[in-house]
């Protein structure tokens, strides 16, 4: 198991940017795949990025060419880098680790509002 807290969440205007971080209690290097979930009010939980234990990045279409994933093994620290934000992109972003057969690990969440 890992223990996650996520960051870095607000309150945005459309257009702009952020950046939320996922601590991990223990080094990510042996995790299978870190991900960033969200879960906007009335919707199911949708997978936005992961990052392979090996460094292969996969987005969902929504969020192609705006958005980074990206990790700090150092730091035992995930990255989701939010450009050009859309009010549609508000919700509460999870993460989430996941060791195939092992565990499944979720943070708290942290909420993001893109409004004017």
């Amino acid at each position: 198991q890992v223990q996650l807290v996520e960051s870095g969440g607000d309150l945005v205007q459309p257009g702009g940017s952020l950046r939320l971080s996922c601590a991990a209690s223990r080094s990510i290097v042996s995790i299978d795949y870190m991900r960033w979930f969200r879960q906007a009010p009335g919707n199911q939980r949708e997978l936005v990025a992961s990052i392979s234990r090996g460094g292969i990045t996969n987005y969902a279409d929504s969020v192609k060419g705006r958005f980074t994933i990206s990790r700090d093994t150092a730091k035992n620290t995930v990255y989701l880098q939010m450009n050009s934000l859309k009010p549609e992109d508000t919700a509460v972003y999870y993460c989430n680790g996941l060791s195939t057969g092992v565990f499944s690990s979720w943070g708290q969440g942290t909420q993001v509002t893109v409004s004017s």
